[in-house]
């Protein structure tokens, strides 16, 4: 689990990204794209094409981790900015597990490939 401050910013890429970059791809992502320092302890996140693939950038102090997401089945709702294609979106810790977990931000409601049959 990351631990959040109050202090931890979440951005979120609007567009797609190359989900096969990693660390040094990643980072340089929020560097150039984003405008931001990879270092500072915030959270960045990523999703490829399809939707079915999402990707996390944290430094927790000591060294910068990568978290991944793969979808058996379904995609997530993926949060769309109004501006330029490379826009960054920034989402509360509460917004972030919420997309996590398979609720669609505009409609609150869980998405149909939530459901795992029992």
């Amino acid at each position: 689990m990351i631990p959040f401050s109050p202090a931890t910013r979440i951005y979120l890429a609007a567009g797609a990204t190359d989900l096969r970059k990693s660390f040094e791809g990643l980072s340089d992502l929020v560097t150039h794209q984003f405008k931001e320092d990879p270092l500072s302890g915030h959270l960045y996140v990523f999703a490829n094409r399809k939707r079915n693939r999402i990707k996390l950038l944290y430094f927790d102090g000591t060294g910068v981790c990568v978290l991944a997401k793969r979808l058996e089945q379904g995609t997530f709702h993926w949060p769309q900015s109004a501006g330029e294609p490379g826009a960054k979106l920034r989402l509360t810790p509460q917004a972030l597990q919420l997309l996590l977990d398979g609720v669609d931000l505009r409609a609150g409601a869980r998405r149909a490939w939530y459901e795992h049959p029992a």
